[in-house]
């Protein structure tokens, strides 16, 4: 499985915790009419404040997967907030329910920035995150709703998408992304082909961003997720 999300980690310089005290819970919280349930994750011998991180989920939604990815952050020092994009803490396992699902949000990016900074909010809010130092991180399709995030404009210190999709019917506006921008991206990923990462970064280069853009070799789709070994879907693999 490849490593890069640690770069992300050693980016932040936060102290690794020797003998981390986990703590999680569910968190509700609303986007309009909708509640969400996230899942939020620190070392309960945290003292003062700290950065935090959101966690975005692949398409599946609030799996195990996104909450172990929190778990490790907070063994980290960090204070992370595993986030709900579908409402209530849905997830599937099931490819067509998890697509409808995703096709809602992704298809409506007014909403998808809604609940996105709505989560972000949620973390700002708790007392031991300091919110000058915020980031956040997603997995496929939330490697697309973060880079919706800093499309947004949000107030965050960085967003990494990992294997996400890069384009946008909303690209970003000159001066409009206030974050640095780093994507980690498959070079055969067949869901991000050749003509979306140009696009990606012409946007970038014209929106003036602060970005980067690694690309691994021989990595497909969802290569950070050691579920994907035994994938069935094309274009799928560690």
């Amino acid at each position: 499985m490849r490593k890069c999300w640690l770069t992300f980690a050693v980016a932040l310089c936060c102290s690794m915790t020797a003998q981390a005290q986990l703590h999680t819970e569910v968190i509700e919280y609303k986007q309009g009419d909708t509640t969400l349930k996230g899942y939020l994750a620190y070392d309960s011998a945290l003292k003062g404040k700290h950065p935090g991180v959101l966690v975005v989920p692949e398409w599946w939604g609030l799996n195990d997967y996104a909450k172990k990815r929190a778990e490790q952050l907070a063994e980290l020092g960090y204070v992370a907030m595993a986030v709900d994009m579908y409402g209530n803490g849905a997830s599937s396992t099931d490819p067509k329910e998890a697509g409808a699902m995703a096709t809602k949000v992704k298809g409506d990016r007014p909403l998808m920035r809604e609940r996105i900074n709505a989560a972000l909010a949620t973390l700002n809010k708790n007392p031991l995150v300091d919110s000058a130092r915020v980031a956040a991180i997603g997995y496929c399709f939330g490697g697309t709703t973060v880079l919706e995030l800093a499309r947004s404009g949000a107030d965050v210190a960085g967003v990494v998408s990992f294997h996400g999709g890069l384009d946008t019917p909303m690209p970003a506006t000159p001066k409009g992304i206030k974050c640095k921008v780093l994507v980690c991206h498959g070079a055969d990923d067949p869901f991000a082909p050749p003509e979306q990462v140009a696009a990606f970064q012409k946007e970038m280069k014209d929106a003036d961003a602060d970005w980067q853009f690694n690309v691994y070799s021989k990595a497909v789709h969802g290569f950070t997720n050691p579920d994907n070994k035994n994938s069935s879907m094309k274009g799928v693999a560690v």
